[in-house]
């Protein structure tokens, strides 16, 4: 697997003294190709960084597989401005992604439209069984805590964080990347490999909560979601129909606990 990519230093002049050199670290990003067994299915621009987290989670997040071991084989293939990751799926998961694509294909010939297109944006996901709120304790000192843990942001900027904070309230886990569906889909991944069960605990992410989001979470089977940013009205509505609880942690204010509110 590649290594956490060295930090590159680049010179900018400011405008009011253009005479003046100064440097800073920059984050660095890549094409990521992800071929399903000879298949291509994707390309993203991410961090090279944490990537076999990114197959599984992405892969988790995606809907393509429903449990890690189904992912026989993730083979990680680094260039320089780019990246193949080559995934072995299970015969049953290929088999699905296979049909799932000829539907795809016969649409018109517009890409992904009309109901295909619908139903991977909004998808039909299980519900989760509903679990309590975290204790108010859990929260307190979050923003610092998930700042702190953002190595790479700290030299670079520009880098979104997805965390996991267990039933103790210890932040075990952090992902950075440059996407903030990404660093999400890295931190489901590296729970799957650590086996860490995900019901046991909650997500916390540095951005606004999207709908993918919300999807995301709701298939890693987390029951609750802290964004550091507002979730929009779609991912308040689908986050309640689907029982995740979504919390907001303003800046210089309690955290805010959404509900979508009951149809008139």
């Amino acid at each position: 697997m590649p290594q956490p990519s060295p930090a590159t230093v680049f010179s900018y002049q400011m405008l009011h003294a253009p005479a003046q050199q100064h440097e800073a670290c920059l984050a660095d990003e890549i094409v990521v190709a992800i071929n399903y067994n000879g298949l291509n299915h994707a390309l993203m621009m991410a961090s090279p960084d944490d990537l076999h987290d990114f197959a599984i989670g992405f892969s988790l997040g995606q809907g393509i597989i429903e449990h890690a071991h189904e992912l026989l084989d993730i083979s990680i293939q680094p260039a320089e401005e780019h990246c193949q990751l080559e995934l072995q799926l299970s015969s049953r998961r290929l088999w699905q992604l296979r049909h799932h694509r000829r539907q795809l294909a016969g649409t018109s010939g517009c890409g992904l439209c009309g109901s295909s297109a619908l139903e991977q944006a909004l998808p039909q996901l299980r519900p989760l069984p509903g679990r309590g709120l975290p204790p108010a304790a859990h929260l307190a000192d979050l923003r610092q805590r998930l700042s702190a843990a953002q190595t790479r942001a700290q030299h670079s900027g520009a880098m979104h964080a997805a965390g996991f904070v267990d039933t103790q309230g210890e932040l075990r886990l952090c992902r950075e990347d440059i996407g903030r569906h990404n660093a999400l889909d890295k931190l489901i991944g590296a729970l799957a490999s650590a086996r860490l069960p995900t019901s046991e605990g909650f997500a916390v992410v540095t951005s606004r909560c999207s709908l993918e989001l919300v999807h995301k979470a709701v298939r890693a089977g987390l029951p609750t979601l802290v964004s550091l940013a507002a979730p929009s009205q779609l991912s308040v509505r689908w986050a309640t129909a689907l029982g995740l609880n979504l919390i907001h942690l303003p800046q210089r204010a309690a955290p805010r606990v959404y509900q979508a509110a009951p149809a008139q």
